[in-house]
């Protein structure tokens, strides 16, 4: 199938698009290229550069592309930022993300797969959570995901859209080719801070609390391998055949995993010292957050080959060491 790959560019768009090749799919990625990198794509696909909010140049590429999927993964996705900015927020994740789904409507394609998060969730409930868990969105990132779950079905029930929408927990790792991996500018997300400071490129990992109920005093978060999410989302397209139809699924491996052992997941990775630090809580920090995934593994047969901690951050340590820059290094230059 033609699968218009919205945000392709990105960390899970760019490992989609070459699952999806590999499937035997044909992807075209559409995307800005502010924050993703043309690098992570192959090829041997077309890109399209373009703003989401352009409903011309939109409507078509999906006429012209014979688009039957539109896979969307184009959202900023910093909370902390999101907070700092919410206008940016809602007008790109938001407003953009209408006038995606008008120029869809408009051209006749009304199947579509969905990144969503975890984040809509917010604090309110207790892991391990399910799909049927209220979404209580605590920030303006998590809001935008949260409403545009609610304008799609809303869509699906007035125009007959169909669609599939993966609440991701922690995406993590990097193609086990070692061909792509994470590159985010600031990097947020703790595993590829752990592997810098492995690197020596920072000094210290600051950890924001030890005094959790948790084993070990630290937060526990749910590790979902990249190629993992993105097997789901090839998985979720026989169920779009339905008009009108929307499926939710959360994804991870539903095994918590604490800050401390991803310390240790990254020393014994790298065999290198990972230097850290206690700082206090972080407002909005819960003590635990993992998934249940059983609807996913039930009805999509969706099987992580990712199941543990050590293996998801092998994969970002391979790449991370082979790429210390991100998609800027030199192809030779040592860790």
């Amino acid at each position: 199938m033609n699968v218009l790959v919205v945000g392709g560019a990105g960390y899970i768009g760019s490992h989609c698009v070459r699952l999806l090749e590999k499937t035997g799919h044909t992807p075209i990625v559409f995307d800005n290229l502010r924050r993703g990198h043309a690098d992570a794509l192959p090829d041997t696909v077309t890109v399209i550069e373009g703003d989401l909010g352009d409903y011309g140049l939109v409507h078509d590429v999906l006429i012209r592309e014979e688009i039957e999927i539109v896979m969307h993964f184009a959202a900023y996705a910093y909370v902390g930022e999101s907070m700092q900015d919410p206008l940016l927020y809602f007008e790109n994740n938001t407003a953009k993300s209408i006038a995606l789904l008008r120029a869809m409507k408009d051209a006749g394609v009304r199947k579509i797969v969905f990144s969503s998060s975890c984040t809509i969730f917010g604090d309110s409930s207790p892991s391990p959570l399910s799909e049927s868990a209220s979404p209580y969105p605590i920030s303006a990132y998590g809001h935008t995901k949260a409403g545009f779950e609610s304008l799609l079905d809303y869509c699906s029930k007035a125009y007959g859209f169909s669609a599939a929408i993966f609440r991701y927990f922690n995406a993590s790792g990097a193609a086990s080719s070692g061909e792509i991996g994470e590159d985010h500018s600031p990097e947020t997300h703790l595993i590829p801070i752990a592997i810098q400071c492995a690197l020596g490129q920072r000094k210290s990992l600051a950890i924001f609390g030890n005094d959790y109920d948790t084993p070990d005093g630290t937060c526990l978060r749910d590790y979902v391998h990249v190629d993992d999410i993105s097997a789901a989302h090839v998985l979720a397209f026989p169920k779009l055949q339905e008009a009108g139809k929307i499926h939710i699924y959360n994804l991870g491996t539903e095994k918590p995993t604490s800050v401390l052992q991803i310390v240790t997941a990254v020393e014994k990775a790298s065999a290198r010292k990972v230097h850290y630090h206690i700082e206090p809580r972080r407002d909005g920090d819960v003590p635990a957050a993992y998934a249940d995934s059983s609807k996913a593994r039930n009805e999509l047969g969706w099987q992580p080959q990712f199941p543990d901690i050590d293996s998801i951050v092998a994969t970002a340590w391979r790449w991370h060491s082979r790429h210390p820059r991100g998609y800027r290094s030199d192809p030779d230059e040592a860790p």
